[in-house]
C-alpha cells in the first residue's frame, strides 16, 4: 500500500507524527518559496497578496464542512484564540461539559473564565451526560490522545435537546473524516497537522444566525467590514463569521491553500480509507507483539504504557510522541505499508 502523494512528499525518516505536525508538500515548499522570493524583491506587499489568497482559504476549508459557505468561516491563528468569543459570550455561571482528557487548547479558554462552572467527564458518557442546564458541550471529533471519535450525531441530537450549545474541534478529523457544518453550532480547527497545512492558520466556523450570539475579543482591522476604507475610521463588523477573523500571516495562508488543494485533489474519503487501513495494519500488528492498543476507527494508534520504548523508536528514526505515559502514532497520505513495517520492526528489537 503506496503513499498517495509519492511526488510531493520526499520524508528522511519513518515519519508517524501527523497529529503533532503535517508534513509540507512539495507543492506548498514551492509556493511559500515563490512567496518569500517576491517579498523580498519589493515588488508585492503581503497585505495586498493576503486579500487575494484569504477568500479561496475560507472557501476551500468550507468544502471539508459539507453545507458551510465561505462567509462561514473566520481566520485566525490558533484555536484556543477562536473559541475565547464563545466562551467570553456565555453567562456566569453556565456549565461547560467536556470530556476527561480533552485537548487543552479546547478546554483552557472554560476553565480559566473562574465564573463557569466546568465539568469533565469520560468520553463514553459525554452524551449521557448533557443536561438541562448544559450551557454547552466542547469536544474534539477525534481526541489528541489516542485517536477515539466522538459520535457526533448522537453528541448533537442530545445539546438540541436539552438547549444545549456544541463547539466541535476537527483538528484532529479534517482532512481524513468527512464532516458535517449542521453537526455543530461552531467548529475550529488548525491548519497544521492532517491540513498539511501551516501553524499559523487557523478556522472558525459558524452559520450567519450564530453569529450574534458570540462577543469579539480585540477586534483587529483586518476584521472590519470594509478593512481598507476602516483604517484610521472602524465603522462596523461584518454580520458574519469573518467579524472574528485576526489578521493572517501571508506564507501561512500561502502554505494553507496549497494543502487543501492537494487535500481535496486526493478527496477526504480517499485519504481517510487511507489513512485508517494503515492504522489498522499497525494496531494487528502491535497487538501480535504483545502490546494492547487503543480501540479506535482512526489514523492515530496509542499504545498505554508504552513511553519507555521512545528511544528505541527514535534511535530507528521513526517519529512518533510520548504522550501521557504512552506511545501515539499517527498515519497520514505520505505513509505506506512499509511505515507500518518499520515501526513494528523498531519495537519488536531488542
Amino acid at each position: 500500500m503506496p503513499s498517495l502523494a509519492p511526488d510531493e512528499f520526499t520524508p528522511e525518516t519513518t515519519y508517524l507524527n501527523t497529529a503533532s505536525f503535517g508534513l509540507p508538500s512539495a507543492r506548498a515548499m514551492a509556493a511559500v518559496r515563490a512567496a518569500s522570493a517576491s517579498w523580498a524583491s519589493g515588488r508585492r506587499a503581503p497585505t495586498t497578496e493576503v486579500d487575494r489568497l484569504a477568500p479561496a482559504l475560507r472557501a476551500g476549508f468550507a468544502r471539508l464542512l459539507d453545507g458551510a459557505t465561505a462567509d462561514d468561516i473566520a481566520l485566525g491563528s490558533g484555536v484556543a484564540g477562536l473559541i475565547a468569543p464563545v466562551a467570553n459570550a456565555l453567562p456566569s455561571g453556565a456549565e461547560v461539559l467536556l470530556p476527561e482528557g480533552e485537548f487543552a487548547s479546547v478546554s483552557m479558554p472554560f476553565v480559566y473564565r473562574d465564573d463557569l462552572v466546568v465539568r469533565f467527564v469520560p468520553l463514553p458518557e459525554l452524551a449521557a451526560q448533557v443536561r438541562p442546564q448544559t450551557a454547552l458541550v466542547a469536544v474534539s471529533v477525534v481526541q489528541s490522545a489516542d485517536g477515539r471519535v466522538t459520535d457526533l450525531a448522537e453528541l448533537r441530537a442530545v445539546t438540541r435537546a436539552n438547549g444545549a450549545q456544541l463547539l466541535v474541534d476537527a483538528t484532529q478529523a479534517a482532512g481524513w473524516l468527512p464532516l458535517r457544518f449542521a453537526d455543530a453550532d461552531y467548529w475550529v480547527c488548525a491548519s497544521f497537522k492532517w491540513l498539511i497545512g501551516a501553524r499559523s492558520v487557523a478556522f472558525l466556523a459558524t452559520p450567519r444566525e450564530f453569529v450574534p450570539r458570540l462577543r469579539p475579543i480585540g477586534s483587529s482591522w483586518y476584521a472590519a467590514e470594509d478593512r481598507w476604507a476602516e483604517l484610521y475610521h472602524p465603522t462596523a463588523l461584518p454580520t458574519t463569521a469573518r467579524r472574528f477573523d485576526t489578521t493572517p500571516d501571508w506564507l501561512g495562508v500561502v502554505a494553507a491553500l496549497e494543502g487543501l488543494s492537494l487535500i481535496e485533489e486526493l478527496t477526504v474519503d480517499k485519504i481517510g480509507a487511507h489513512d485508517v487501513e494503515l492504522a489498522d495494519r499497525f494496531r494487528d500488528g502491535l497487538r501480535e507483539l504483545g502490546f494492547e492498543p487503543v480501540t479506535a476507527r482512526s489514523p492515530i494508534v496509542s499504545v498505554p504504557g508504552a513511553a519507555d520504548l521512545a528511544p528505541r523508536l527514535e534511535q530507528a528514526e521513526v517519529i512518533a510522541s510520548a504522550r501521557g505515559g504512552g506511545l501515539r502514532f499517527a498515519f497520514h497520505l505520505y505513509n505506506s505499508t512499509e511505515d507500518v513495517e518499520r515501526a513494528l520492526s523498531a519495537l519488536r528489537a531488542g
